[in-house]
């Protein structure tokens, strides 16, 4: 029986449809809503009007996870036709292992001669081993990109490709949808127990004033601390000079 296989890479996906769309690839995933049912769908459609008389095996869907399947990862495995693969996300949020998956499972499908077909949604160049590997056991291979899909995938892997087809942005639209971010609202800060008011020139004024008297004080107690006796005949100069000016006294 003729098998046709699709293999997914979800991180190009993500990061193709949100090109397409907006025309940059890093927004992030809270902001992107897939259609699982939607793009399942349009991958049928392409890959089975590849061949005439060939039925599906199953769609592989590759992503990353970082502790256990998302609620969309379990949207996806609970579809029929769809076998889940995860690998994971390290600490820059890099997918580890999934080209991995991808390579090892259409080569092994291909040498159990278990398809004669493989659609692969991919970019990377570490994916063109795997496709000729897979062509040397017979098996047709069709490459599938988002638009632009010229520039956001491998040079070498469309080339090994047998045939290369684009999905284009509308039918992108279809899949996959952005939402805006929450808005964020500016914390309030409450201050309790004291109020702050703008000072008037003349409050100011009397406040330094009041610093100052304050200074002269302090000044003249350390002043009569240091004599060595009140009656000093140095005393009643470095009043002078106290009463004269806020600074220190110059000798």
């Amino acid at each position: 029986m003729k098998r046709h296989a699709i293999f997914v890479d979800a991180g190009y996906v993500f990061a193709q449809g949100s090109f397409s769309l907006l025309g940059r690839s890093n927004t992030p995933r809270t902001q992107l809503k897939l259609d699982e049912a939607e793009i399942i769908a349009q991958l049928k459609s392409l890959a089975l009007g590849q061949s005439v008389g060939v039925q599906l095996l199953r769609v592989y869907w590759y992503d990353g996870a970082r502790s256990g399947p998302t609620v969309e990862h379990l949207s996806l495995a609970n579809m029929q036709d769809v076998k889940l693969r995860l690998g994971s996300i390290n600490s820059v949020g890099e997918q580890k292992e999934v080209d991995s998956l991808l390579i090892t499972d259409l080569i092994d499908l291909a040498r159990n001669q278990s398809i004669c077909d493989a659609t692969v949604v991919a970019a990377d160049t570490d994916v063109r081993i795997a496709v000729q590997i897979a062509q040397t056991f017979g098996v047709r291979v069709h490459l599938v990109g988002l638009e632009p899909s010229r520039v956001s995938q491998s040079p070498l892997l469309r080339q090994e490709a047998d045939t290369v087809h684009e999905i284009t942005k509308a039918d992108v639209s279809k899949f996959l949808r952005v939402s805006a971010p929450a808005p964020t609202t500016p914390a309030k800060i409450t201050l309790t127990g004291s109020t702050t008011t703008a000072a008037s020139p003349k409050a100011s004024a009397a406040k330094d004033g009041a610093e100052k008297t304050v200074a002269q004080i302090g000044m003249e107690e350390a002043v009569q601390r240091t004599l060595a006796s009140p009656n000093s005949a140095d005393l009643p100069r470095l009043k002078a000079v106290l009463t004269a000016s806020t600074g220190v006294p110059r000798s």
